[in-house]
């Protein structure tokens, strides 16, 4: 066949009821990050990769060796395991790799969702359940481009290389260990929900806690103490100031988004009796790094700035708070400007939409940054809107997985080539 009749025959083989299907039986797997249903699923996706006839490394990490490497990029689930899942299909030119993650967030409030958030609920071409876009549709559309090349015996003359990892929510585990067993390729494609958009660039994200100290007393003579509740706000007020500053003249790819590099605070805990002045407050949340911003100078920068509203406050300047960076470390990554990754990627989205992509950057951190760390040029392009992710209405449209799907299909002819 010509290499125009190759690419018909795959694309010919996408099975969109198949794609369906699949997405129903990973979304039932509740794979709550840190999880055993994480693991299980990851056992799933391995037989999967079997039976389409790649040769599988499923192994289990060695999470200590791991956790003492200095460039870990840190974690906030508790877990005892985590699997790491390769297939690759035989090959010995160039190697694509196309990479998702299989953990999840918790699902929150059950009352904020209309039914079980892990029971997925079809309303005609969409489907709703927590990792519905973020990201098992990525991983459906992944599965489903390789059956389809299979399915339309494709010979390929390079190598598909299919990442499936845990931890990702949580910092990058599954990808660090990933790497550091040595499965490595060309050039990589990470199919995050960008809802049609190339994404050659993430923002990084660094967990930060504050702790601020008060003065405990009983309730009824508050006016002795010093609330920690009070002494935090000059402090929450100094961090939206940073994050105003932070955020002066954006990087083009970021410059669409209101708040390029967000600075959150997720959670306060204040206190253990209604009746007694708190004598601790503890803040947690993240921290946006700019792109190709030192982690190390944007933590310096949120050090700076609560050791800057402690010296202006009498409390404060005596009893100072204190910063720790737990949880997840996300350093930014992109991919170098003008690399053919991008024009390969956006030329078969444009033949199978007839629209060209746009281009940007993404404001959340993600695995992009350790495959571009590791040397691999990387972009994020998958189906689903990532507004929707984390949040009681996460969804997914099929008809999306199925255009990703055959993106991938052409994407990955273009990338390693046919005999």
């Amino acid at each position: 066949m010509t290499t125009n009749e190759v690419e018909a025959a795959a694309l010919a083989a996408v099975d969109e009821a198949a794609i369906g299907r699949l997405l129903l039986e990973l979304l039932e797997v509740p794979s709550v990050t840190g999880s055993a249903a994480e693991s299980d699923l990851q056992h799933v996706l391995a037989g999967h990769l079997e039976r389409a006839d790649l040769d599988v490394d499923l192994w289990s990490m060695n999470l200590p060796e791991l956790r003492a490497h200095p460039d870990f990029p840190g974690g906030e689930a508790p877990r005892t395991e985590a699997w790491g899942l390769v297939g690759r299909t035989p090959g010995d030119g160039p190697t694509l790799i196309l990479q998702g993650h299989v953990d999840v967030v918790p699902p929150g409030d059950p009352a904020q969702w209309v039914g079980d958030p892990f029971r997925p609920r079809v309303t005609g071409d969409v489907v709703h359940g927590r990792g519905a876009c973020d990201m098992k549709a990525g991983v459906v559309a992944i599965l489903a481009a390789l059956a389809a090349i299979r399915s339309a015996e494709v010979k390929l003359r390079g190598r598909v290389s299919a990442h499936f990892v845990v931890s990702e929510e949580d910092g990058g585990l599954g990808a660090f260990g990933t790497l550091a067993r040595g499965h490595t390729g060309d050039a990589c494609i990470i199919t995050e929900p960008t809802s049609g958009v190339i994404m050659t660039a993430n923002a990084g994200a660094l967990t930060f806690r504050i702790e601020v100290p008060g003065r405990a007393t009983h309730g009824s003579t508050r006016y002795v103490g010093v609330s920690a509740i009070d002494a935090y706000l000059p402090i929450h007020q100094a961090l939206a100031r940073l994050e105003i500053r932070r955020n002066v003249d954006p990087d083009p790819l970021m410059s669409s988004y209101p708040v390029p590099y967000p600075l959150s605070v997720g959670t306060v805990q204040a206190g253990d009796w209604a009746s007694t002045v708190p004598d601790l407050l503890v803040a947690e949340g993240r921290l946006g790094v700019r792109l190709g911003e030192d982690p190390a100078s944007a933590r310096a920068d949120l050090e700076q700035c609560v050791a800057e509203a402690c010296a202006a406050d009498p409390w404060l300047r005596t009893h100072p708070a204190t910063v720790t960076w737990p949880g997840g470390q996300f350093a930014s990554g992109r991919l170098a400007a003008g690399h053919p990754l991008a024009h390969l990627v956006g030329a078969a989205h444009a033949d199978v939409t007839g629209t060209r992509p746009a281009e940007r950057g993404a404001p959340y951190g993600s695995d992009l940054r350790l495959y571009a760390g590791s040397g691999i040029p990387t972009l994020q392009y998958g189906p689903g809107d990532v507004r929707l992710a984390h949040s009681p209405q996460e969804q997914v449209r099929v008809s999306e997985i199925v255009t990703v799907t055959r993106a991938l299909v052409l994407s990955t002819l273009h990338a390693v080539g046919t005999r």
